[in-house]
């Protein structure tokens, strides 16, 4: 299917590998320039090598305003444009009882998961409102709409994310800026993989045993029993951000293989 945006381009966080890179590879196969971002420069550039259009590689730390407004300043002498919008950046931050954890667990989650997505907004949208047309996307998580006890500085940062982007989303679009979440739960990424070996260690098992028994243990909601695969969840990106998802705003599309077990977000 062709999502009718040959030609534009699109700013892509965190677009080293996992869901970043998928996405980016599924917009270079629908004519998109690409715009991406990561700390990890040399390993994005070898990246980006292998994408069917045109591509520039660009180190931003997205929890500094003056770095990002550095970083679409370039985009904008290069392309003279951002159309689209994907913000990936973020991690998972620290773990344990709410009230045990420090200021400073919470402070880091913050910054990342979700004041790195209200910096990039502020530095891209001006000119997305002068043109008319634009997609804004967060990636944020099952978390933020079903909490788990013992990460609550990721629940809190992930479910403020969900909050601002809808936000955003009842005023943008008379600019033409379309605003919307994808929520992505256990899903084949370096992270899931560390935290899947991590348990593996402590129970004395296999990672395919760690993971068949944290489906069972703690995502009973996913009805497919696997985790989710990169390309699943950005084919989704790929639909929000495309003309074919021109009346897709406000709203926060789940791709977690039934885990938030509720009809509402």
């Amino acid at each position: 299917m062709d999502l009718q945006i040959r030609d534009r381009v699109a700013l892509i966080t965190g677009a080293t590998g996992g869901m970043g890179f998928e996405t980016a590879r599924i917009l270079a196969g629908e004519g998109v320039k690409l715009v991406l971002s990561d700390l990890a420069i040399d390993e994005l550039e070898q990246e980006a090598k292998s994408l069917p259009t045109e591509t520039i590689c660009l180190k931003a730390d997205c929890t500094d305003q003056g770095a990002i407004d550095a970083m679409v300043k370039e985009a904008y002498a290069k392309f003279g444009k951002i159309d689209i919008v994907v913000h990936t950046a973020g991690i998972t931050g620290a773990k344990g009882h709410p009230l045990e954890m420090e200021d400073e667990d919470y402070r880091e989650a913050w910054e990342i998961d979700f004041m790195s997505a209200v910096k990039v907004a502020r530095a891209t949208f001006p000119k997305m409102r002068e043109n008319g047309w634009g997609r804004f996307v967060c990636i944020t998580s099952e978390n933020a709409v079903q909490p788990y006890w013992d990460e609550a500085t990721y629940n809190t940062a992930k479910a403020a994310l969900a909050a601002f982007v809808k936000n955003l989303s009842y005023k943008e679009a008379e600019h033409g800026i379309l605003c919307n979440t994808v929520s992505p739960a256990f899903i084949e990424t370096d992270m899931t993989d560390g935290m899947m070996e991590k348990r593996a260690k402590e129970r004395g098992v296999s990672v395919d045993e760690a993971v068949k028994s944290f489906l069972e243990e703690e995502r009973p909601g996913i009805a497919l029993k696997r985790r989710g695969r990169v390309d699943e969840v950005a084919a989704a990106i790929a639909l929000i951000v495309s003309e074919r998802g021109s009346f897709i705003n406000g709203a926060n599309m789940r791709v977690d293989g039934g885990s938030v077990q509720a009809v509402q977000n």
